[in-house]
């Protein structure tokens, strides 16, 4: 049965479509350059900042944003 609600990259704008790319390629580095930061001085907000970049990365991955 078609869901109408279901994910469509495609009907995104343009604009937004750019965006969504230029992030997904800069999620990884910025998660690398995280974890390091999180190795060398651990705060709670280093830990949260990088849980929310490495779950961004693989919702990126498995294609769900």
């Amino acid at each position: 049965m078609f869901n109408r609600w279901t994910f469509n990259k495609y009907r995104l704008p343009p604009w937004l479509r750019r965006v969504r790319d230029g992030l997904e390629t800069m999620i990884l580095p910025i998660a690398c350059f995280q974890l390091l930061r999180t190795i060398m001085l651990p705060t709670t907000f280093d830990v949260i900042l990088l849980a929310i970049l490495v779950s961004l990365y693989i919702c990126f991955l498995k294609r769900w944003l």
